[in-house]
């Protein structure tokens, strides 16, 4: 039963608060990669940015989330050169190249996570709140987290609507954006930054195994529903964003269940309607084929 108790409470407020805006922002940002081809890349990115949480706590000796999160844009930048680089200049597809990536980068972060756990070199700096990173801990998200999370999704937003004329014809249209002089190098560049700055924010919330779904999925059924690129991003938007707010009041109002987990089931759930009855879903391909047949 709906508990009204729930909403009125403080932490879930600032729960709340810092999923709608990163769920928001994620789900605008990741139909750029879905639309590329390149969904997986976000996948591989999210736990490749483990290592760097995990490096930047040993530098400095402290879980401030500003330094981690730091460290994860910086581990998933790296990640993102090496994926493209092998991919200009090897033989492998591109799946392989995400599985070695994800698999060197995620296995890094494990090695250097168990190594501070039994280092005595350590000892003085508290540790605790590493694992959340790998499988996330919205619940046990603060103000500054929160404050963080709205700055970067500002940031996020900012840039999409600067760039979104020449976003667009660089994603459906790569010549044209050639022969118009258009920037790749920027394009990549600003497209880069803010999906690694949502990832890198995310983390502390979903994990680096679930995080790529905060900009798969909602781009997924946003697509169910309209083809027109400005109405994919505001569905994906709202879609991530209602999402996040139905599975923090879940996860709030019943115990033992995780936040991130639920707003990602919550997220699959619309996916999956979708799928099946959205205009351009299953249903409607049915319908279309029979046209055709007659």
């Amino acid at each position: 039963m709906f508990n009204s108790g729930v909403l009125n409470s403080y932490s879930f407020f600032i729960v709340s608060a810092g999923t709608f805006l990163l769920s928001m922002a994620a789900g605008a940002v990741g139909c750029i990669s879905v639309l590329k081809g390149e969904s997986l890349i976000g996948d591989a990115i999210g736990h490749s940015s483990f290592p760097g949480v995990v490096l930047a706590f040993m530098l400095f000796m402290q879980r401030s989330p500003l330094v981690l999160l730091l460290g994860a844009i910086v581990s998933g930048s790296v990640a993102f050169f090496l994926i493209q680089t092998l991919k200009a200049k090897s033989k492998l597809d591109l799946d392989a190249i995400l599985a070695i990536i994800l698999s060197a980068f995620f296995g890094l972060g494990m090695v250097l996570k168990s190594y501070i756990q039994g280092n005595a070199a350590y000892k003085g700096a508290s540790q605790s709140g590493l694992q959340n990173y790998i499988f996330g801990q919205a619940a046990y998200i603060m103000k500054e987290d929160v404050k963080i999370i709205f700055a970067v999704a500002l940031i996020s937003l900012f840039l999409l609507i600067l760039f979104y004329k020449e976003i667009k014809v660089f994603i459906f249209d790569k010549e044209y954006a050639k022969v118009m002089g258009m920037n790749s190098t920027l394009m990549y560049v600003v497209i880069v930054f803010m999906t690694m700055s949502l990832i890198a924010t995310g983390l502390k919330l979903v994990g680096s195994i679930l995080i790529a779904s905060l900009l798969i999925i909602p781009a997924i059924t946003a697509l169910q529903w309209s083809h027109h690129f400005d109405r994919v991003m505001f569905i994906a938007a709202w879609t991530g964003g209602i999402s996040a707010l139905v599975g923090t009041y879940i996860s709030t109002a019943y115990e033992g269940m995780s936040t991130g987990p639920t707003i990602i089931t919550v997220m699959s759930l619309f996916a999956f309607l979708s799928l099946i009855v959205g205009p351009h879903g299953m249903i409607a391909n049915i319908k279309m084929r029979r046209r055709f047949q007659e």
